[in-house]
């Protein structure tokens, strides 16, 4: 067996794993409910049925990130550069994940005066909407997230830093956690459901719309940078025709 029968042998394993255990527990939950219900308590069903809603989202997400993963792969995802004014798209992100992590408390600070990136709006979003997320979902509750924004060291792009205070991630980790289905073992991820392909999503997409992502950790917390690029008039051509890029 060669290298990439490996890989995709691999791949179709831990597809299908991932896959295995919302649909069991979804069966599990609504064959309990049909056989059961006249015995079951109000509070039971009700239990049973968010159970079933979060398995069907984590399927869903998982569908949705294989989705991504193919494309990125087939060539078959274009992008569609816009000019846009990062604080713009992020506030509304933070108040969407800040209604559903009640918990934690939501930090914004935004330098008004950077200048508009170049980027695809959508993908753009969900690469804030994950690391916003990731930030709230592996760290304690209580704790604070951070989202910032600021020039960069370099001129040409502009730097947007997602902090939480969780309990670090170390160095020999930094290139596992965006590798596909990988996920890094710690008491938050053992509480935490994944596909372990967030991360590798969110690289890839931050890669295709020329930037980079940077990545700070210590016991007291961990810091994502992401650097976009600035429009200018070297990027007028990817604005205008879009990118050729997959």
């Amino acid at each position: 067996m060669d290298n990439d029968e490996k890989k995709q042998e691999d791949f179709i394993s831990t597809v299908s794993h991932e896959l295995r255990t919302p649909l069991t527990s979804i069966r599990g939950f609504a064959q309990t409910m049909l056989s059961s219900w006249e015995v079951l308590n109000d509070d039971d069903k009700k239990k049973f049925i968010q159970i079933i809603e979060q398995q069907s989202n984590r399927l869903i997400n998982l569908v949705e990130n294989m989705l991504s993963v193919n494309k990125l792969q087939s060539f078959r995802d274009k992008f569609i550069y816009k000019s846009a004014n990062a604080n713009t798209l992020i506030e509304p992100i933070v108040q969407i994940i800040k209604h559903q992590y009640r918990n934690h408390s939501f930090e914004i600070d935004f330098n008004k005066k950077i200048p508009q990136i170049l980027i695809d709006v959508d993908k753009f979003q969900q690469i804030m909407t994950n690391l916003i997320e990731n930030a709230a979902k592996y760290s304690n509750e209580g704790t604070k997230i951070t989202v910032k924004t600021d020039f960069s060291d370099s001129p040409d792009f502009v730097s947007i830093k997602i902090t939480d205070e969780g309990i670090g991630i170390k160095p020999e980790d930094f290139e596992k956690i965006f590798a596909k289905f990988s996920r890094i073992d710690n008491p938050l991820t053992r509480k935490v459901q994944g596909s372990g392909l967030g991360l590798y999503i969110t690289k890839a997409l931050i890669k295709k719309m020329n930037g980079d992502v940077n990545l700070k950790s210590s016991e007291n917390g961990t810091t994502f940078e992401i650097l976009l690029p600035v429009e200018n008039v070297e990027n007028q051509a990817k604005k205008r025709y879009g990118s050729r890029e997959a």
